[in-house]
């Protein structure tokens, strides 16, 4: 079969080197390389590091809608496309382009967490599952028929890290097992009941409101690891935290209060009169470390209050 494949990240770089194992990538698609690290030099995404190394040839198109690249797409009579995390809209005729259309590698159970940022937003609500939807593309954002859905329990340790690379396996095994039995997949619409929204994480989301309960917190803190990271504020320097757990005490200090510093973590009093201990962080200027590490060079005092 003949695929293109259009994807930016390591959740799509993943699907990729499992599709070109079975089937014949006659394009792939990615975001133009972009100034990262300190120098600020030309980066390839990971899609376009993998694609390199099978020898796949490589389009980066600013835009999807310039009739010279839907013209060389077209030229490839490609039986379908498949899309993971690509980050660029497919007008209508690049959709109806393939023989058997388009499909998205989508990381939620479709219509729950259309958009996005759909797995730190299952962490943050709370969600118990989520899981790889491959999903027949139209017009829509993420409204396309269903082909194949495979459900991911949310671990009350997952990060928005860990949960990723669960669902970035899943989906590449997914993809495969859909390619395959094209063009004979029954085709399920999505429920008109139960759609959210997963909208893109801002930084501004990130910083702590300790009069939040301590489950909330929890879960800010997990779904923002690794970005944009939560963080507070201590002595007027702003504080990443990288991880936290919640503690199974109660206390009537005010929220935000400090009421344990030591090598086992930073407890912190929260809204509902429970606790979070904090793990890992970083601060200004500095790496990130546990923090034992962080207390051997900074005082935090039993009392203090974070976010002030």
């Amino acid at each position: 079969m003949k695929v293109i494949f259009a994807g930016t990240p390591p959740f799509a770089a993943t699907a990729l080197k499992a599709i070109a194992e079975e089937h014949e990538v006659v394009c792939v698609l990615t975001q133009p390389d972009r100034p990262a690290g300190r120098g600020m030099h030309l980066k390839p995404s990971a899609v376009k590091e993998v694609a390199l190394k099978l020898n796949l040839p490589v389009r980066q198109p600013e835009t999807l809608k310039n009739a010279d690249i839907q013209a060389a797409l077209l030229s490839y009579q490609a039986d379908v496309m498949v899309v993971a995390a690509y980050g660029l809209l497919l007008p209508k005729a690049v959709l109806d382009m393939p023989k058997l259309g388009c499909l998205n590698i989508h990381a939620s159970l479709l219509p729950r967490w259309r958009g996005a940022a759909p797995i730190q937003r299952a962490i943050e609500a709370g969600d118990k599952q989520t899981g790889i939807c491959i999903m027949q593309m139209d017009e829509g954002l993420d409204t396309g028929d269903v082909l194949h859905r495979s459900v991911i329990d949310i671990d009350s340790t997952d990060t928005a890290a860990t949960l990723h690379d669960k669902l970035m396996i899943q989906g590449a095994k997914d993809i495969v097992a859909v390619l395959q039995q094209l063009p004979n997949v029954k085709r399920q619409p999505q429920p008109t009941g139960g759609i959210t929204y997963a909208k893109k994480i801002g930084k501004d989301e990130a910083l702590i409101d300790w009069k939040q309960t301590a489950n909330h917190i929890d879960r800010q803190i997990r779904a923002f690891n690794p970005f944009p990271v939560a963080k507070t504020v201590y002595q007027g320097s702003v504080l990443k935290i990288f991880s936290g757990c919640l503690k199974n005490i109660s206390t009537d200090k005010p929220a935000g209060t400090i009421i344990q510093a030591d090598e086992n973590g930073i407890c912190v009093a929260t809204g509902d009169n429970k606790v979070i201990q904090i793990l890992e962080v970083q601060a200004a200027g500095s790496r990130k470390m546990a923090v034992a590490d962080f207390l051997n060079g900074n005082e935090m005092r039993i009392g203090d209050i974070l976010g002030k």
